[in-house]
């Protein structure tokens, strides 16, 4: 299994590669610098590649950036977690805490992929709320921003508006030396709904013929985090992931 891990980010824009996961930390729970719920989750970690399974999806603190700050993640369960994170306003993303789920089926063999979210988010920083999805090769990657806060941006350039999956978008192309990026920014601002992620899959496939028959792989939901200085909460209350 792989897990994403963009690098050489700015402000204005990000570019992303995807490596073999790297080591991960035991499942023993570490509480440092850990706020609020941290102190009381069934799981907490501090380190950077922690990871937990639960429930048929796995959580992944993923602190990749350069010179990035400390990061602790807790959860409850997969639709209840959150991490505290301390990132400097250095420009570029520091990290991507999420959690994943494979699906391992063509998109065509598919009747639904659906998700829903509850989120609780600062109101400062330098952020999104970002579904993250790949196909099982890692040739295709598909954001879904659903919310953004900060001078950030999304890897490549615009193409065009559409409403689809329950919302409305506007679409960039890109590359980022390792795959394909195509990044859909909700033109409003969601902390919590449900999106027909299969909906936009064929979008891509039947209406811009930008992706073929691929294979689902990682459903990855969490948040890209630039800055976060002096340490700020992230949280989610609910989370699903449906197909079929």
């Amino acid at each position: 299994m792989r897990h994403r891990t963009p690098s050489l980010a700015t402000t204005a824009r990000k570019h992303k590669i995807v490596r073999p996961l790297a080591a991960i930390a035991a499942a023993g729970a570490t509480l440092a610098l850990a706020a609020g719920p941290a102190q009381a989750a069934t799981w907490s970690s501090s380190d950077r590649w922690a990871s937990w399974s639960n429930g048929g999806y796995t959580l992944y603190n993923d602190v990749w950036g350069s010179g990035a700050g400390p990061q602790t993640i807790w959860a409850n369960s997969y639709s209840n977690w959150g991490v505290w994170s301390n990132q400097p306003n250095t420009g570029g993303i520091k990290s991507y805490p999420n959690v994943s789920k494979w699906v391992g089926t063509p998109i065509n063999s598919l009747s639904w992929v659906t998700s829903g979210y509850n989120v609780s988010v600062p109101s400062s920083g330098a952020f999104e709320t970002a579904y993250d999805i790949w196909d099982s090769g890692n040739a295709n990657e598909i954001m879904l921003w659903l919310n953004q806060t900060g001078p950030i941006g999304p890897i490549g350039s615009y193409v065009t508006n559409v409403s689809v999956g329950g919302f409305n978008w506007n679409v960039y192309k890109g590359w980022n030396g390792s795959n394909n990026v195509y990044s859909f920014l909700n033109t409003g601002r969601s902390t919590s709904g449900s999106v027909d992620i299969l909906s936009v899959l064929r979008w891509l496939e039947n209406n811009e013929h930008w992706i073929g028959n691929i294979t689902l792989g990682n459903v990855q939901f969490g948040w890209e985090i630039t800055s976060s200085s002096g340490g700020m909460n992230f949280q989610v209350n609910s989370y699903w992931v449906s197909s079929g």
